[in-house]
């Protein structure tokens, strides 16, 4: 005859516990656990939080720097594109509906609309690089241009950044379209290739890519627009043009 064991000796047992190690201790065989205090869980809490946020703090300072230093390499390079290889260029800043070089203490230049102007060799102005962007087929397409405002002729023309359709919508960062915009005529007609007259202001849109290429042309145009009569009008400082066409090589583009 087996003998007869209570189900919380027999839990107990099946755990390796005893009657003297506290095992079948309470009601229904469960042994005892020790209470962890809500102070301990907001203190482990609390320190986790604070070596995160420690840990986020350092990764920002340490690579804001970084990522600052290279956006502003990345717009050097492509303000040098665009303008074909100025011997150097300048931030102009857009202040109270007028272009100037003077900025006002206390005033934040990032927060500033600004265009870059290239001078030659000699220290004639060559055109000015215009930053814009628009909606295309995706999402928001980022696109610098170079813009001489006395020809009304768009010199040359990089996209920045855009999120369109890998293999179809990335090809209006790529050649043949790009060269389309070599001393195009302004505003800008965006044409299918077949329609193409030969008009100084005509480009080839890409086949199948026609919403994304005519979001090119559209901000080129809107740019274009919006700050023609300030370019056209603007007149150089006569201390910057003046000045040595390297003493102040690619000087201002990070302001």
């Amino acid at each position: 005859v087996l003998p007869m064991v209570a189900p919380e000796e027999a839990t107990a047992e099946a755990m390796g516990l005893t009657a003297e190690d506290g095992g079948a201790a309470q009601a229904g065989g469960v042994p005892d656990r020790p209470e962890v205090s809500s102070f301990r869980l907001l203190m482990t809490l609390g320190v986790a939080g604070m070596v995160a946020g420690a840990l986020l703090v350092f990764v920002f300072l340490w690579s804001d720097p970084l990522i600052k230093a290279e956006q502003a390499r990345v717009m050097r390079e492509a303000v040098t594109e665009v303008l074909k290889g100025p011997e150097r260029f300048e931030s102009v800043f857009i202040l109270d509906g007028e272009l100037t070089t003077q900025v006002p203490a206390g005033v934040d230049t990032l927060d500033l609309d600004k265009v870059f102007l290239g001078y030659d060799a000699s220290g004639n102005p060559v055109g000015f690089a215009l930053v814009h962007e628009r909606f295309g087929f995706q999402d928001l397409i980022r696109v610098i241009f170079g813009y001489d405002p006395q020809a009304k002729q768009v010199l040359g023309m990089k996209v920045l950044d855009h999120k369109e359709t890998p293999g179809l919508g990335t090809k209006i960062e790529e050649m043949p379209f790009v060269g389309e915009f070599n001393g195009v005529d302004a505003p800008i007609e965006g044409v299918k290739p077949d329609r193409n007259t030969g008009a100084s202001n005509q480009v080839d849109m890409i086949t199948s890519v026609t919403i994304s290429s005519q979001a090119v042309v559209r901000t080129i145009n809107e740019r274009i627009e919006q700050l023609d009569d300030l370019l056209t009008a603007y007149e150089i400082p006569p201390t910057t043009a003046s000045v040595s066409p390297r003493s102040t090589s690619g000087g201002g583009e990070d302001r």
